[in-house]
C-alpha cells in the first residue's frame, strides 16, 4: 500500500469510511463487460485482462459447483448509435460495439454455460435500464460478486448501484481490471471505502466455500423451499 493510501485510509476510517458490510446468505457472480470489444488489447477501448479473466474463470468454476446465478454483461447498440445517447458522444469509441458484431460477445475464455444470463446494457452500470435488479431479485439474491471492466467505468457505476438497489455488494480485486493502474487503483480505493468491500480472489473463494458446503445446501434449499411455499400461500389469498 503506497504512503498516500495508507494515510488517507487512516483518516477515513478516523471518520467512519471504509467499515466492511460483508457477505448475505445468497450470492450471485456479476461479470461486467468482459467481451471482445474490452479484452482484445488491438481495439479503441481494448486491455490486456488475461489475470483478471483467469481470476474471474475460478469464481465461475466455485460459483457452477455450487448452483449459485451468474450473470454477465455487455454493451451493444443500434448501427445508428440513436440508443447510445450522450454516452456515445462523450466515448465515440463505443461505437465498435454494434448488434451483431464479434466484440459484443463474451471473451471464449469465461464463455456463458447454457442457462447463464447475459444482459445487455447502453450506459455504464449494469443496473440503469436493465432488468438486472428483477433477474436477482426473483432468485433471492442478496449479495452480488462483481468483477470485470473497467474498474474506474462500469465496475464502479454497477458496484455503486448494487449498493443503492440493496445488495451486499463485493469487488473483487484480482478479477477487475483499467486501462491504467492510476484509475485502477484510486477507484479500488474509493469503492471500498463508500460503496463495496474491496475483498481478495481467496477470501471470496472461501466465503463461497463455506456456503455450498453439505450445511450451506441445505440451507439455502431450505430457504428457497421456504420462499416457494410463501409465494404460493400469497397467490391463495
Amino acid at each position: 500500500m503506497a504512503d498516500w493510501e495508507r494515510e488517507t485510509r487512516d483518516d477515513y476510517e478516523r471518520k467512519g469510511f471504509a467499515h466492511r458490510s460483508g457477505f448475505g446468505a445468497k450470492p450471485a457472480l456479476l461479470v461486467v463487460d468482459f467481451i471482445n470489444g474490452f479484452t482484445d488489447p488491438t481495439t479503441p477501448l481494448g486491455g490486456d485482462f488475461s489475470a483478471e479473466l483467469e481470476a474471474t474463470a475460478a469464481l465461475q468454476a466455485a460459483f457452477r459447483r455450487g448452483g449459485l446465478p451468474i450473470v454477465y454483461t455487455t454493451i451493444s447498440y443500434a448501427p445508428d448509435l440513436r440508443d447510445g445517447g450522450v454516452f456515445v458522444k462523450k466515448v465515440p469509441s463505443l461505437g465498435i460495439l454494434q448488434k451483431g458484431s464479434p466484440l459484443t460477445l463474451v471473451d471464449d475464455r469465461i464463455a456463458p454455460a447454457p442457462g447463464e444470463y447475459v444482459v445487455e446494457k447502453k450506459y455504464a452500470s449494469s443496473f440503469f435500464g436493465t432488468d438486472l435488479d428483477a433477474y436477482l431479485r426473483a432468485r433471492g439474491v442478496d449479495t452480488v460478486i462483481i468483477t470485470g471492466c473497467t474498474t474506474s467505468g462500469c465496475v464502479r457505476a454497477s458496484a455503486i448501484d448494487s449498493l443503492q438497489y440493496g445488495f451486499y455488494s463485493i469487488v473483487v480485486r484480482e478479477a477487475v481490471g483499467d486501462r491504467a493502474q492510476g484509475p485502477h487503483e484510486a477507484n479500488l480505493f474509493d469503492i471500498d471505502a463508500k460503496y463495496a468491500d474491496v475483498l481478495s480472489l481467496q477470501e471470496v473463494l472461501d466465503y463461497l466455500g463455506s456456503i455450498t458446503s453439505a450445511g450451506g445446501l441445505a440451507e439455502r434449499a431450505n430457504d428457497d423451499f421456504s420462499r416457494w411455499w410463501q409465494q404460493g400461500q400469497r397467490a391463495k389469498v
